[in-house]
């Protein structure tokens, strides 16, 4: 994998959301003996180092897919261990957030969850509300195509412009604010595929599937992504500037 520095890339006018799909803690852990749980707690870590690098790197928006609707398949005990962490990020990293400026929300389903996280996850957003460095987003319970299906309900019959569409998204996943569209979203884990993730708004994303395991992931290596994201020529089906001229 290309490596880089986060002080070698220069952060662009204006912030980007990058959407990460958190792949590879169970393997990460089997390869070295370990409980699956023990990579999802390694994962906890990688999450730390990339919110605290993100915003220097030229992130205004990071989502994280942390929990697919889908991986309610998993063991009993592995999901348990995965929302006791996130019920740990929530007692400890919140406070941590608000002060560093980060704001949080969580984009997905809320009725399915265990029910000690419903006032935790509120009182997250909450206290984090005034957050303006960046904008973090932890995707529970999360499917892009259910999402899509609420938003169109919430919508009716009216054809909506895209904007108006987003935000409509945006409420079907218990926002109050819709995001931007994806600019990168990055896969760790080995796999090339979207497993469902922000489907509406990664028509444009540029995509980034990388061999590590998620608790393996470092700044720099978010850092090589944008380079590599920076030399793009996005042309959102018009033509470069360079053809066109």
């Amino acid at each position: 994998m290309a490596q880089s520095t986060c002080d070698e890339v220069v952060a662009p006018q204006a912030p980007l959301h990058v959407a990460i799909i958190l792949d590879g803690n169970g393997r990460w852990a089997e390869r070295r003996g370990l409980p699956r749980a023990a990579g999802h707690r390694a994962g906890g870590q990688a999450v730390r180092r990339l919110v605290t690098a993100a915003p220097g790197l030229g992130v205004g928006t990071l989502t994280l897919f942390a929990f697919s609707s889908d991986n309610w398949r998993r063991p009993p005990a592995e999901v348990r261990a995965l929302f006791r962490l996130l019920g740990r990020y929530l007692t400890h990293e919140v406070n941590e957030c608000a002060r560093n400026g980060v704001r949080l929300s969580f984009p997905g389903r809320r009725d399915r969850l265990p029910a000690v996280l419903a006032g935790p996850l509120a009182e997250a957003e909450r206290v984090t509300a005034g957050g303006r460095t960046l904008r973090l987003r932890i995707a529970i319970d999360y499917s892009g195509r259910d999402t899509i299906t609420r938003a169109a309900a919430l919508v009716g019959v009216r054809a909506p412009d895209r904007p108006s569409f987003l935000a409509a998204l945006g409420k079907a996943a218990h926002e109050c604010e819709p995001a931007p569209e994806v600019d990168l979203l990055i896969r760790t884990g080995g796999e090339h595929r979207l497993s469902d993730f922000l489907l509406f708004e990664c028509a444009y994303a540029e995509l980034e599937f990388l061999d590590c395991a998620w608790p393996e992931f470092r700044p720099a290596d978010l850092a090589a992504c944008l380079e590599r994201f920076r030399r793009r020529d996005r042309r959102f089906g018009g033509l470069s500037p360079r053809t066109a001229g």
